[in-house]
């Protein structure tokens, strides 16, 4: 049987070592020797002998349920055998994250991880009731992270004199040492004759970046 189709950047390569690797732009390919965490609902293959734990499982040894204020809940993926992950063909980034780095990522936007990274959901400060109730996923430690974008992402440099106001729809992470507080764009005159639909933005100040996707979350999704 002859096509494209069949061409050897579209074919599964055996495995080499354990961990991720891009697959292709809109997956990741796991090979799992012992743990991993990923997004419930993302495993799009495997093969081997593999366990999927529907209950999210914190780092430190303890379970329990990880679950965002987005709703995101975690599996943990044992076994040995290689899996296969992506999420509505959203491109795929892996960032590795080494001992003293903290990154801050929105976890609709996380796909899966080494079991070696720390995971804690942190309420973002300065960022309340009036900035959508944000809760974001803090990484630290050691090991990589596979992160998801609609969209091709942009990475804006932070600095203590140029800081960024993001859209709280639109980011996607953040170096987490940066100081967060509400933007407000428009006067209260503004608001009540209709505004511009930008009226609060999450402000980042410091020395850093932050990720944001060049799109805004659509009703049905956030939803969902």
């Amino acid at each position: 049987m002859k096509s494209d189709l069949f061409a050897s950047e579209n074919m599964a390569q055996p495995a080499a070592v354990p961990g991720m690797v891009l697959q292709n732009p809109k997956s990741i390919k796991y090979v799992v020797n012992g743990e991993m965490h990923a997004r419930q609902g993302s495993m799009i293959a495997f093969r081997g002998n593999l366990q999927f734990e529907r209950k999210g499982q914190g780092i430190g040894g303890m379970l329990k349920r990880a679950v965002t204020g987005e709703g995101l809940a975690l599996m943990a993926v044992r076994g040995q055998g290689e899996a296969w992950f992506a999420h509505e063909a959203n491109n795929c980034f892996i960032v590795e994250i080494e001992p003293g780095d903290e990154l801050t990522v929105n976890g609709r936007n996380v796909l899966c991880f080494d079991a070696t990274l720390s995971y804690e959901i942190k309420t973002v400060k300065g960022a309340g009731i009036g900035g959508g109730g944000l809760f974001n996923s803090v990484f630290s430690g050691s090991g990589k992270l596979a992160v998801i974008c609609e969209g091709t992402p942009i990475v804006i440099p932070v600095t203590a004199q140029q800081p960024v106001c993001v859209d709280t729809d639109a980011v996607v992470g953040w170096s987490a040492h940066l100081d967060t507080s509400l933007n407000r764009s428009q006067s209260i005159g503004s608001m009540v004759r209709g505004g511009s639909g930008e009226a609060v933005q999450l402000k980042l100040q410091g020395e850093g970046f932050v990720i944001v996707r060049p799109s805004e979350l659509v009703a049905e999704k956030a939803g969902s």
